[in-house]
């Protein structure tokens, strides 16, 4: 599985940035962030079904948007006022299971993007 994710960049706090992630094949998805000492922390997910609803961690909720077309393998995210503290890299993940609810554990996915740096200056 491949996945190969783009869109980061650097922008001012308040800003706005789109990531999209395209896979080679269709599978529950989602995005993790990892910033400098800290651990990789889910950010927002669906499931792999048709429909199936998105999950968005607290700190992004309201902020982020979640979307996809399955007809291209593809997931995007959309980060709106965006703050300091949502520097980090972002990772596109893929998982295998066919749950019909969307994942949030880092364990819980089988395969991984490259990272995309997102950095937000104050």
């Amino acid at each position: 599985v491949q996945l190969q994710a783009s869109g980061g960049g650097l922008v001012q706090a308040g800003g706005s940035l789109r990531l999209s992630c395209v896979a080679s094949g269709r599978y529950g998805m989602g995005w993790f962030r990892q910033a400098p000492g800290k651990e990789r922390e889910f950010v927002a997910s669906v499931a792999w079904r048709a429909g199936g609803t998105f999950n968005y961690a607290d700190s992004v909720k309201g902020r982020f948007t979640l979307s996809r077309d399955i007809g291209k393998n593809s997931l995007y995210l959309q980060m709106s006022n965006l703050k300091p503290e949502d520097t980090a890299v972002y990772y596109c993940a893929a998982t295998r299971s066919y749950t019909g609810s969307p994942l949030t554990e880092v364990h819980a996915y089988d395969y991984w993007g490259q990272g995309t740096q997102v950095t937000v200056s104050s």
